[in-house]
């Protein structure tokens, strides 16, 4: 048994040809790897490049442009900077994960570390951070130190071990439902205000639930991504959908004197001491968002990972410190991105049975590839394709995980109090909310409350609670209440 664990990932390494289908061999595949922290992992020596690992690498970076353009745009809308600027910024991030984070990080000094995405639930509060007097650049800095004191405390793994299963359930139940009912009306929207087709949409998501129920039967649900996606694509077109390539190739400018000049860029200068000062209550709402996040994407690999796969799981504390460097080090270089766990890629790639690093490889080069060509980004953000990618590759994967983990009584009332007081205010107050009730045993398994320390029962979840409810008070989040600075 010893020298079995002593030996090397490409001694244990079985071709899967050995194996009765494709899913034991990459069962057996999760199962025999163990990564160095903090060291060198390397592709056919600690980890294998599989036809799998493109799912969630086309994904990620569909996801990517998608998320990195809502923001640019929004943080466009409220400095005054044009069209241009968003297709520049959009470019830049996508080198700056390409080169320096994706593959860097997760696919070679910690590859239990997710990669760094956007921070989608930040964006409707941009306008706020502006109104405030925040700088971009200070927002981003203040993320970052706030997000390693929290990776450094080790408190963002003690808050997913704290959420029980129902408060789990129901926060994916909750961010699957809406996201789902979102995407579709926006690509209902798009259908009937833009281009004057309501059918398209109807015949898109048609085809799509056909497509999506047929894999799911043969157990591939896997391809729904790739697959569902050409397919709305083709199918949206050949429906009358325009589409055409608008973005040419090139690089952008990669001067952070250029992106934080007076005139150039930003067109907004160096922050100063009273920008800072701005964004904190902000820089802790985003830190404090993180958790529920994470867990989420944690919850992804243990549902869809072999029991014995526990040394591939997602660290969620090594994963907080990676975004945060990331966060940091692309706002000083000029990025638009505010970051997060990156959901778009972690979710196909559990679905898939795929560990973080292979697909981070082909992640970093796709963006890479996107930032140099452009006209990927032109077919990635064409809303047939977008739409449908998000709805099979993140949001119903959420909805169908969420309804795995609530199978009984206590868990599907936890799951009740997390959907309804999220829907109530937003997902990080339902999950703050129940979270504090379930371990006090007000709901849920009061049997799993009495084993918990007093600190774990009520000082911890009272102080995530305090905190998440201060600063959504603090920026106005609270409904019918003003904010408070």
């Amino acid at each position: 048994m010893q020298d079995a664990e002593n030996k090397t990932y490409r001694d244990r390494h079985k071709p899967a040809s050995d194996f009765g289908s494709r899913e034991d061999y990459l069962n057996n595949e999760l199962s025999i790897m163990k990564f160095k922290r903090w060291g060198i992992n390397l592709p056919y020596r600690d980890y294998r490049i599989e036809i799998e690992d493109w799912v969630p690498a086309l994904a990620a970076t569909i996801g990517k442009i998608v998320m990195v353009a809502a923001m640019a745009t929004a943080f466009a809308a409220q400095f005054g900077l044009d069209a241009s600027f968003v297709a520049e910024n959009v470019r830049f991030e996508l080198v700056i994960a390409g080169v320096l984070f994706v593959v860097l990080f997760a696919a070679i000094l910690n590859p239990r570390t997710n990669l760094a995405g956007t921070h989608g639930p930040m964006i409707p509060l941009i306008p706020l951070i502006a109104a405030a007097g925040g700088h971009p650049l200070a927002l981003g800095i203040m993320v970052g130190v706030f997000g390693i004191m929290l990776s450094m405390s080790k408190g963002g793994s003690k808050l997913v071990t704290l959420t029980g299963e129902g408060v789990r359930g129901g926060l994916l139940i909750y961010l699957g439902a809406v996201g789902t009912v979102g995407q579709i009306a926006k690509l209902k929207a798009w259908s009937a205000d833009n281009i004057g087709m309501p059918f398209v949409a109807f015949v898109v998501i048609l085809v799509t639930i056909v497509v999506y129920a047929y894999l799911a039967r043969i157990k591939k649900r896997w391809l729904a991504i790739p697959l569902c996606s050409v397919i709305a694509g083709i199918a949206a077109y050949a429906l009358g959908a325009p589409f055409e390539f608008v973005t040419e190739p090139g690089l952008p400018n990669m001067s952070p004197l250029y992106w934080w000049g007076e005139d150039t860029g930003w067109k907004l200068g160096w922050p100063t001491l009273s920008h800072y000062i701005a964004v904190i209550p902000f820089a802790i709402l985003a830190v404090a968002m993180w958790s529920p996040d994470f867990l989420g994407h944690r919850v992804f690999q243990e549902l869809n990972y072999p029991k014995k796969a526990r040394n591939v799981l997602m660290d969620v504390d090594d994963t907080m410190t990676v975004v945060s460097i990331r966060q940091v080090v692309g706002s000083v270089l000029g990025g638009a991105n505010l970051a997060s766990s990156w959901g778009t890629y972690m979710i196909p790639a559990a679905i898939a049975k795929r560990p973080i690093p292979g697909g981070a490889v082909l992640t970093g080069f796709l963006c890479v590839a996107c930032a140099l060509l452009g006209f990927p980004m032109d077919l990635a953000m064409w809303e047939p394709v977008l739409r449908v990618a998000l709805l099979v590759g993140v949001f119903l994967p959420l909805l169908e995980a969420g309804m795995q983990m609530v199978n009984d009584n206590k868990s599907s009332q936890s799951a009740g109090i997390c959907i309804f007081s999220s829907a109530l205010v937003n997902p990080v107050f339902g999950w703050a909310t129940t979270m504090l009730l379930d371990n006090m045993g007000f709901i849920g398994d009061k049997e799993r409350s009495e084993k918990l320390a007093f600190a774990d029962r009520l000082v911890i979840p009272a102080v995530a609670f305090i905190i998440c409810v201060g600063s959504l008070a603090l920026v106005g989040q609270l409904p019918g209440i003003p904010a408070l600075l």
